[in-house]
């Protein structure tokens, strides 16, 4: 008899995990809270509560040469660096090619998974679900956990003086969508990631003035390489591999942050990180110093404090009349369905082994596939961590 294995989201981690379960001989059984699959890539007009929330605009940073699955090619007619509409239409080719659908159950939400009483010797789970209002229980032999971790945003307003009496808008960029509704407005962005740059070079092209805001700078990697190339196909090779665990950290750090430089030195534009670029997750962004070199967006250090109609810098620097605050400042991720001596959140920190396995349990029939961030594209990553998992699972 087949093991049964409950498989948390149906994005892109949640459809190769319910594949990676077929090749192996078990039965998946995936449960969705929303009525579609894709989960970060479904574009939506309004954010919806469980549900990773995009901008119409969002070109994914990776390539399709590098970001596609191993036994599905993405198309050749489709661009290197795809339009999220894109990558959705590649889940579902990808998803009808496996015949995949017939595994997922829609707008049914996950309430509990608790270990049942002969979990030392069996690892089974206790899965509660809701779906039309009806909750059900069902015996699982293996819980494979896709749900992301772009889904609750980290607003934190604490850190941010005076916010509670600014007269302005202020939202997370979760629940931004486009440029058009901030017309002539004088706009802060606060936060250096991927979000908080493509965000202010995109209203930077409707606002007045955008101010872009950041604590400790970034460096910023343009998707197009040397000879037209895209930079990660370029980037990662296994020559590159063994150079950079070869050579001193600090020689390949400079290698690359000088290779950077040529493009445009950080330092002028505000931009120099206090960190070397290997340490910390870079910035994706083909069109930022352009818009620095323009004058429409201007790079600031952290906002010390707001005032009803201004903001403070750390700097000692004020900008008046700002109409809007748009704060790109990530996600917290947790696993409600789990009691904490399964898996344990800390300060948005989690203890997995290899990434993937909760450590401390009697039985490793708990994966979390896709809790990552590569530098790189997280598709085929998963789909390696849905292979081991899997295989686990099929030995126990």
């Amino acid at each position: 008899m087949a093991k049964r294995v409950a498989v948390i989201g149906a994005g892109a981690s949640g459809l190769v995990s319910i594949k990676c379960c077929l090749d192996e001989g078990l039965e998946p059984t995936c449960f969705e809270r929303t009525d579609d699959i894709g989960g970060l890539w479904k574009f939506k007009e309004a954010p919806e509560e469980g549900r990773a929330s995009i901008y119409r605009s969002v070109i994914i940073n990776t390539s399709k040469e590098m970001m596609c699955f191993s036994d599905f090619p993405i198309p050749d007619d489709y661009p290197n660096y795809m339009h999220n509409s894109k990558i959705l239409e590649y889940f579902r080719i990808y998803a009808k090619h496996f015949n995949l659908l017939k595994y997922i159950h829609f707008k049914t939400l996950v309430r509990s998974i608790r270990k049942r009483p002969d979990f030392s010797q069996t690892g089974q789970w206790d899965v509660v679900t809701e779906a039309d209002g009806k909750q059900e229980s069902t015996i699982f032999d293996a819980i494979l956990v896709c749900s992301g971790h772009h889904t609750d945003p980290h607003l934190p307003l604490a850190s941010f003086p005076g916010i509670e009496t600014f007269k302005g808008q202020y939202f997370h960029s979760r629940d931004y969508k486009n440029p058009e509704e901030f017309q002539g407005k004088r706009i802060i962005v606060i936060g250096i990631g991927n979000s908080g740059g493509d965000i202010s070079v995109e209203l930077s092209r409707t606002a007045q003035q955008v101010f872009l805001s950041t604590r400790h700078g970034s460096w910023i990697l343009n998707r197009v390489a040397d000879y037209g190339y895209p930079i990660d196909l370029l980037g990662t090779t296994r020559f590159l591999n063994a150079m950079k665990h070869t050579l001193p950290s600090s020689l390949v750090n400079w290698m690359a942050e000088l290779k950077l430089n040529r493009r445009f030195d950080h330092a002028n534009y505000g931009l120099k990180p206090q960190h070397r670029i290997f340490s910390q997750h870079p910035m994706v962004n083909d069109d930022l110093p352009n818009r620095i070199l323009s004058g429409t967006v201007l790079v600031k250090p952290n906002v010390k404090k707001f005032t009803e109609t201004a903001a403070i810098f750390d700097d000692g620097t004020v900008e008046e009349n700002i109409d809007v605050v748009v704060f790109a400042t990530g996600y917290n991720f947790a696993f409600p369905f789990f009691d904490e001596s399964v898996i344990q959140v800390h300060s948005n920190q989690v203890s997995l082994y290899k990434y993937i396995f909760p450590p401390d349990l009697e039985k490793p029939t708990v994966a979390v596939i896709g809790l990552i961030q590569p530098l790189g594209a997280i598709m085929p990553i998963s789909e390696l961590q849905a292979r081991w998992a899997t295989r686990i699972f099929k030995d126990m």
